[in-house]
């Protein structure tokens, strides 16, 4: 296939490279909306699949045999092994243990694992995951609800809001479009705008407030917990947020389920939240990079992918469109690069969930959900052919050092009008979305190429925190002549390295 990353009006990657990947559709079950929701791989390797439309099946690559494994479901946007023979489903309701005991590759034991969260019936209070950390406990990410529709008249769970009664959001809760009164997107039950952490036994903790739409949710390589979110209100571009215990992510509606709080979010002023939230690890770059990220999956095929090990995979709803996250930690905050992987129509979009198999193929399950996507099933495999590429992107004092997969044309490389850099800022307030704000064009002091053509090393004037540096670099040539297969990418810089 052809690594597109052709320059189009929206978006401004340019160049296009033979690619050493082989895109694939499989086939899936007739008569099944093609639409998922979760993917994972089980010992065996078998492919388990959630369709959003309640059903589970087992997908065997060898025989190419699907089997029923699980009906009835409520929406799965998550699956995961536990085993041969278990799994673990993130349902609209609940955290679900689902067992085939008699081993027949069928079923036979649905147990409510988790449901200690809210459900107010409104549409958009989507429930994500579950991924599992190296303890044996499970994470799960609670969508907030939309002012594009109500609420049942009996929720599930406390209700609470600071904005409106909840007579005023009862009603058609998929069509009512609630008064102005409420935030765009609220939290009336709790938990919603929360990323939930519960233990082998199934007891939660309320982990980390402040996500929007937590689509997408994966363990780094150092056992980090990344989750995707999506841009709207409060998030001026989609966001990589890295996650840790007890922080504060920038969607203020979950706050009032904080542990002790007792302000109204909607009427605390700007800094004062900002001051409370973490920083994003990556910003998508709204028009740009993607639109709509989903799961990030990391790279732990250990070279049988391509030269990316423990860097992360992530896809996109609205875009034909894979991109790598490459993590950077800076004064014990982590920052870093994104750059897109695979673009065009071999691959599609939709591109909704992501997992690896055992010979280190990449499979994408796709999905719309009513909005832009598509739907089925892909397999990416690599041929062991090495693309000139950018390996990783590295701060350094007064600048950035590029590091790249084969050496670099000596020429090209030294040419500092090859090098189209400008850094952007998104605003932080509750306008749905943002424009680049202070865009300006920053011209290199210098290049230096390192002895073995490997890297190269950018300086730049004084170097701004809180902006993303996208660079573009298209006249950039191998040494063989090459020209880079993703030559554009953005660093998300949040902290300066001390000289």
């Amino acid at each position: 296939m052809m690594r597109n990353l052709s320059l189009s009006l929206l978006f401004l990657v340019s160049g296009f490279l033979q690619a050493g990947y082989k895109i694939e559709r499989i086939d899936t079950p007739k008569g099944i909306d093609a639409q998922i929701g979760g993917l994972d791989f089980m010992p065996d390797g078998r492919l388990i699949v959630a369709f959003n439309y309640g059903k589970i099946f087992t997908y065997n690559p060898q025989s190419k045999q699907w089997k029923l494994f699980a009906e009835g479901l409520h929406l799965p946007l998550g699956v995961l092994a536990i085993s041969n023979h278990e799994i673990m489903v993130m349902q609209r309701p609940e955290l679900t243990r689902i067992i085939d005991r008699d081993k027949n590759g069928h079923a036979d034991s649905y147990l409510k694992f988790y449901d200690d969260f809210g459900l107010s019936g409104n549409y958009h209070e989507f429930a994500f995951g579950p991924v599992r950390d190296t303890k044996g406990n499970f994470y799960i990410g609670l969508n907030v609800a939309s002012n594009n529709g109500g609420i049942l008249s009996e929720p599930r769970g406390t209700f609470l809001s600071y904005d409106i009664d909840k007579k005023d959001l009862e009603g058609d809760y998929n069509q009512k479009l609630v008064k102005k009164e409420v935030t765009r997107m609220y939290s009336c039950v709790p938990y919603r705008g929360w990323i939930m952490k519960i233990d082998p036994q199934g007891n939660a903790t309320p982990y980390a407030s402040g996500v929007r739409s937590p689509n997408g949710l994966g363990f780094d390589h150092k056992g980090r917990l990344f989750v995707s979110d999506n841009q709207g209100d409060w998030l001026g571009s989609s966001k990589l947020h890295h996650i840790r215990e007890g922080a504060f992510h920038g969607h203020p509606a979950s706050l009032i389920w904080k542990k002790g709080w007792k302000q109204n979010p909607k009427t605390m002023k700007i800094k004062e939240l900002d001051d409370m939230r973490q920083p994003a690890a990556a910003l998508f770059s709204h028009g740009i990079l993607a639109n709509s990220p989903t799961q990030p999956l990391l790279d732990s095929t250990q070279g049988k992918f391509g030269p990316f090990s423990n860097q992360m995979f992530i896809g996109d709803m609205n875009l034909k469109r894979l991109l790598r996250f490459i993590p950077e930690e800076v004064n014990d905050t982590v920052q870093g690069t994104l750059i897109p992987f695979l673009d065009g129509n071999e691959l599609g979009n939709g591109n909704n969930r992501l997992v690896f198999d055992k010979n280190g193929a990449l499979w994408v399950g796709k999905t719309h959900l009513s909005w832009a996507g598509d739907e089925g099933l892909k397999k990416i495999s690599w041929d062991e052919k090495t693309d000139f590429d950018i390996l990783k992107l590295k701060q350094i004092p007064n600048g950035f050092r590029i590091f790249f997969t084969k050496k670099v044309d000596l020429k090209s490389a030294k040419v500092i009008a090859n090098y189209a850099i400008k850094k952007y800022s998104f605003d932080y307030n509750s306008k749905y979305g943002s424009p680049r704000k202070n865009e300006k064009k920053v011209t290199p002091n210098s290049i230096r190429v390192a002895q073995d053509g490997l890297s190269v090393d950018i300086s730049l004037p004084a170097l701004s925190p809180g902006h993303v540096y996208q660079f573009e670099t298209p006249q950039l040539k191998s040494s063989s002549g090459e020209p880079l297969a993703s030559s554009l990418f953005c660093y998300n810089l949040i902290e300066l390295i001390q000289n």
